[in-house]
């Protein structure tokens, strides 16, 4: 086992990760990532994105190389210590939007602050902050149900925020947003970082998402790579993305 880097918060050292169907999804990817850094994982899509975002964060176990989160392992945490890290530390958005159908929007924003022992009206002033930052103040009384897709997205990314984690994981975030929403929705996440000190771990196979990053690692079927050629949204050879120069 090697100790990471003083200076990266979240770090992994060939990480290999093969589905239950026996196909690979990763083939020894190492990476580092910085406090406050804004890191892009670009890559078309089955590219091993989304396998490799939650290796980080402890939702998959890592079946072979290491994980670190702030000097200390991860991958020799079990599932109970991993949850407890993903519910304390981590924030976690899907790219298709999921909430809690019984619950209204605000008290979905709120819910990771309560399930950490937050009470119940800091919890709400929390969620309520955000929702209004992503322009879905007034819809903090309503159901899931009552929302577009486009809202439903908006108060994903409110409750990933509201809890300040440390390190903020977004899984192509946008995928279900216009274009004049999914830049207001990014701009929030890259100001939220700036301001609030979050580090964040966002996966595209976008161009123009990718170029908000700091800095950006391509991935190409599991593997880093040199150069990843991504088009922009609604680029016409969307889902036909070319990659040269692997290693």
């Amino acid at each position: 086992m090697v100790a990471p880097p003083d200076d990266e918060l979240l770090w992994a050292r060939a990480l290999h990760y093969t589905h239950d169907d026996g196909s690979p999804a990763l083939g020894g990817v190492s990476l580092g990532v910085r406090e406050g850094e804004i890191l892009a994982v670009a890559g078309p899509r089955g590219s091993g994105k989304t396998t490799l975002l939650r290796c980080l964060s402890g939702m998959l176990r890592v079946r072979q190389g290491e994980v670190w989160f702030n000097s200390a392992p991860v991958h020799t945490l079990g599932p109970l210590a991993r949850e407890r890290l993903r519910r304390d530390r981590f924030g976690w958005i899907d790219p298709v939007p999921s909430l809690v159908p019984e619950l209204n929007v605000w008290e979905n924003a709120a819910l990771p602050l309560m399930l950490r022992g937050t009470g119940r009206r800091r919890a709400k002033a929390a969620a309520l902050e955000w929702l209004e930052r992503l322009d879905v103040g007034e819809l903090a009384r309503r159901r899931p149900h009552q929302l577009r897709q486009a809202e439903r997205q908006r108060v994903c990314v409110a409750r990933a925020l509201a809890p300040a984690p440390t390190v903020l994981f977004a899984d192509e975030p946008t995928a279900p947003l216009h274009r004049a929403d999914r830049a207001h929705v990014l701009r929030t996440l890259t100001t939220a970082s700036r301001s609030h000190g979050i580090t964040v771990v966002l996966a595209t196979h976008d161009a123009e998402t990718a170029a908000l990053a700091d800095r950006t690692v391509p991935l190409l079927d599991g593997r880093r790579v040199k150069t990843v050629h991504l088009p922009p949204t609604g680029d016409a050879t969307e889902g036909r993305a070319a990659c040269s120069l692997s290693v």
